[in-house]
């Protein structure tokens, strides 16, 4: 058996009020992939999150922080997460909740599967995935976001709207990241869709969604609104644009 350590993987946690569940979530990573670093996203949360983050980055050298001023969502929280890995030169990334619906029990399983593709979702959505303790309102917005999503994107994936992911960032570096409409929830949609665009291999591993420990959703139905009209712009786009990566703008911007 080898010795080598795998890729070096980055754990992105987006927070905004998470004070509570940040100590046993990030307990948990460590424990089920003990040679990632942690990056925590924090949007400036009054409950004292980043504050805890810088305390537990002061004893821990796999941990890192960033500050950013105010609550800006989700989205941009992810895209700055990503920009981070990139900088840094990690080779995997992965992105999960910070309220324990997603279970840092799963990173084992999703790390395999990324032996044989680019993206790999802990899915809902396939045999020995689901949910607990949602009503039927919950499960039909959902199955109808996901239906919307995969058809009108042509996404190849039965869980297009969860943030439970692994991507191999090698070929992210491919995506041009200025071109991103989404700021809110779609922004997931959207790296799906553009992942697709430059024939990334996709997997899915089941996972069992739980509601949050501590705390309360921040999604509403402004987001979700929001979601739609952007997916909606995004299907416009695959009908009139080519293959869009840095490569090619780069190409079409030396062009005389």
């Amino acid at each position: 058996m080898s010795s080598e350590p795998g890729p070096q993987l980055l754990v992105s946690i987006c927070t905004y009020n998470e004070r509570e569940n940040l100590p046993p979530l990030v307990e948990s990573i460590h424990e089920h992939a003990p040679d990632a670093h942690i990056l925590v996203v924090d949007d400036g949360s009054p409950d004292g999150t980043g504050e805890l983050a810088d305390q537990l980055a002061e004893s821990d050298p796999r941990f890192r922080v960033l500050h950013r001023a105010g609550k800006q969502g989700l989205g941009t929280a992810i895209l700055a997460a990503v920009n981070y890995a990139i900088e840094h030169h990690y080779d995997q990334w992965l992105n999960l909740d910070a309220d324990f619906s997603h279970h840092p029990k799963y990173i084992p399983a999703i790390r395999a599967a990324m032996g044989h593709a680019d993206v790999v979702i802990g899915s809902r959505y396939v045999p020995g995935g689901g949910t607990v303790d949602w009503g039927f309102k919950r499960r039909a917005m959902s199955w109808a976001i996901n239906t919307y999503a995969r058809t009108l994107l042509r996404l190849p994936v039965r869980d297009t709207s969860g943030s439970y992911r692994c991507y191999r960032l090698d070929r992210l570096r491919e995506l041009d990241f200025s071109l991103f409409k989404a700021r809110g929830y779609a922004v997931l949609e959207e790296l799906l869709y553009r992942c697709r665009r430059i024939g990334c291999r996709f997997a899915e591993v089941p996972i069992v969604f739980e509601d949050r420990r501590y705390g309360q959703s921040k999604i509403n139905y402004g987001e979700v609104f929001a979601a739609l009209r952007v997916i909606a712009s995004l299907s416009l786009e695959s009908l009139t644009s080519k293959r869009v990566t840095k490569a090619s703008v780069s190409e079409a911007e030396g062009v005389s």
